[in-house]
């Protein structure tokens, strides 16, 4: 009885290449997609990833250069006409202070239309929505989808659209999940927390 022949030997190379190939392509395509993530270009898409981590902020930093907290007055939920309310609260300060944001964000959106006339409106932490209304002006640098941070300048105070013969002021309110919501109470909280770092002593190296 003749003795069966050996299996055949299984050739592991073309499956080593093939492995090895699908290894080089995915450390290139990390590779890639770190130096993508890291440019300027990503600028937006790297925000919009930070803000959908943070939560809702408690306190806010005042949209109307050197205007106080305590000078704004609590008009949140005013009749405003027979059919609506009034949904933020109205900052005056002479035409053309500088408008500031308020939170970091993402301006998602700049146009003069409507009530609100002249506008600009940015997508905050949590992806809250920050509106600034009746501005005299944009500030030219501003673009759709330009990345914010607390501060920075989005335009000027003025009396557009519905505020038109009016007092100049910046309309400012917040839209969260649920719509909109009153931010005075955060501006105050911001102004509170101003106030506690200017009183905190700064301390120097220790001897």
């Amino acid at each position: 009885m003749s003795a069966s022949p050996p299996p055949p030997r299984r050739d592991y190379r073309r499956a080593a290449i093939r492995l090895t190939g699908w290894v080089v392509f995915l450390l290139l395509a990390w590779f890639a997609a770190s130096w993508a993530w890291r440019q300027p270009f990503m600028a937006s898409v790297r925000m919009g990833f930070e803000l959908s981590r943070m939560p809702a902020p408690d306190a806010i930093a005042m949209p109307v250069r050197g205007v106080e907290a305590s000078r704004v007055a609590d008009t949140f939920g005013a009749p405003r006409g027979r059919d609506r309310r009034h949904e933020g609260v109205d900052i005056f300060a002479p035409r053309g202070t500088e408008v500031l944001s308020a939170t970091p964000g993402i301006v998602t959106s700049i146009r003069e239309t409507g009530l609100g006339g002249r506008q600009v409106w940015v997508l905050g932490p949590a992806h809250e929505r920050h509106y600034y209304a009746h501005l005299d002006d944009w500030t030219p640098e501003l673009v759709q989808g330009h990345v914010v941070l607390a501060g920075d300048v989005l335009g000027y105070v003025g009396d557009t659209g519905n505020a038109r013969g009016t007092q100049p002021h910046l309309h400012y309110g917040i839209y969260g999940s649920d719509g909109a919501y009153d931010p005075l109470p955060l501006l105050r909280a911001g102004a509170r927390r101003a106030r506690e770092l200017e009183d905190t002593p700064v301390r120097g190296p220790a001897p």
